[in-house]
């Protein structure tokens, strides 16, 4: 049970129907329809007596409101008691892939601190799943993740695009591969490989890309930082989003360099994603402003879940 569901249930009840609460809460109403259907399963009674006309608070419902309406009172009373004790020093807890980290968060952390001194940052660097699972109990703040066009967003998460870009091969500076503008698939066959371990993004690209014929040599690690340093020494070549080798400072320095892959159009996103909540706190409102004009990201798209 989340206290996200009570919340959902309770605004059916104010505004009426399924659809005026799903305006209101701006979430999705198939959303909020699949998460009161999982707390009634939790709970084993009907909340929502679904109609042809529309959804609206069962009898059932109605009868457990009031022990719903004491938890959200309770928490309420809690947040506001742990905003009182956080006083000026707060910890912004953050996870991310590492995709972006480098070229992106860490001079986004570095200009956030310099406005905001007081408060202090915890960085975790963790695989999307986890990230979405820490967004969504409250073990985080903030999470950075990459998707492909078509990815879904789980609905409990409100997702801010704040790069777009393309898979890229990456090189190390003088390989005989930087000679041309681009790679083919063919070419990265023939040369040893560095891999993303399962539950990366790029570990579903790249096996989409090999298909049945990856290359003969290939290593795997966990993250796009340790892959980037496993190219700069010559164990192999990789693939990842080119904004997570632009500006990378192992770029920057020449150790690597990165090539398109001939014919392939796929494009990637990253995300900041945070947890789905009427109001957003001033300093990850900041933070992500931050990381939109970093990126040359100068509106704030929101993302449909």
């Amino acid at each position: 049970m989340r206290i996200e569901q009570l919340e959902y249930l309770a605004a059916v009840t104010q505004y009426g129907s399924l659809r005026r609460a799903s305006e209101h809460l701006h979430v999705s109403q198939p959303a909020l329809s699949e998460a009161l259907t999982k707390l009634e399963r939790e709970l084993g009674v009907p909340l929502l007596d679904r109609r042809r006309s529309g959804a609206r608070i069962s009898r059932e419902g109605l009868d457990l409101l009031r022990n719903m309406q004491e938890v959200l009172e309770a928490v309420a009373r809690l947040r506001a008691a742990a905003g009182a004790q956080a006083g000026a020093a707060r910890t912004i807890r953050i996870g991310t892939v590492n995709a972006g980290t480098a070229s992106l968060l860490l001079p986004a952390v570095r200009r956030f601190q310099d406005l905001r001194p007081e408060s202090t940052v915890e960085i975790r660097n963790l695989q999307q799943s986890e990230i979405e699972t820490g967004l969504a109990e409250g073990v985080l703040e903030l999470g950075l993740v990459n998707l492909f066009d078509g990815d879904d967003v789980p609905p409990e998460l409100e997702a801010t695009a704040v790069r777009h870009g393309r898979p890229v091969a990456v090189l190390p500076a003088g390989h005989r591969l930087t000679e041309g503008e681009a790679v083919t698939v063919d070419d990265l066959r023939d040369e040893p490989f560095v891999g993303m371990r399962a539950g990366y993004l790029m570990h579903r690209f790249t096996h989409r890309l090999f298909g049945s014929a990856p290359p003969a040599t290939w290593h795997s690690t966990d993250g796009a930082e340790m892959g980037k340093m496993m190219v700069a020494e010559g164990l192999g070549l990789t693939v990842l989003p080119d904004y997570s080798v632009i500006d990378d400072p192992l770029d920057r320095v020449g150790l690597i360099t990165s090539r398109p892959i001939v014919g392939d159009r796929t494009t990637v996103t990253m995300l900041a994603l945070h947890r789905r909540q009427a109001r957003l706190s001033p300093t990850i409102r900041e933070l992500i402003a931050i990381l939109l004009d970093l990126a040359g990201t100068p509106d704030c798209p929101r993302l449909a879940s």
